[in-house]
């Protein structure tokens, strides 16, 4: 089982920045590819971004330009990077990790991210 702990949420004013982290506990987090996924009030969850363990990343349309996906395969954790932050970006953000070959998959309590004036 892999545990996943989020952190950096919170509220932020239109334009601003910040920045999530998730620390994941294994000890083949290489072996994982990791992503963050957000669900909005009265939407469905949406994929924002992933990255392998080469550190190939990709973007939803939503954010991209805006948010960069990190990760430090010597500490087990990722990071997103969220910029010129909009009203619209409210949600609640999950880390995600899919293992590459067996394909489980494990997810992050969520934290919540406001975006307002």
């Amino acid at each position: 089982q892999v545990q996943l702990v989020e952190s950096g949420g919170g509220l932020v004013q239109p334009g601003g920045s910040l920045r999530l982290s998730c620390a994941a506990s294994t000890d083949l987090f290489r072996a994982y590819d990791m992503g963050w996924y957000r669900r909005a009030p009265g939407k469905q969850r949406e994929l924002l971004a992933t990255i392998t363990n080469d550190g190939t990343t990709n973007y939803a349309d939503s954010v991209k330009g805006r948010f960069t996906l990190s990760r430090d395969n010597a500490k087990n954790t990722v990071a997103l990077q969220m910029n010129s932050l909009k009203p619209e970006d409210t949600a609640v953000y999950y880390c995600h990790a899919e293992h590459r070959y067996s394909r489980l998959e494990w997810w992050g309590q969520g934290t919540q991210v406001t975006v307002s004036s």
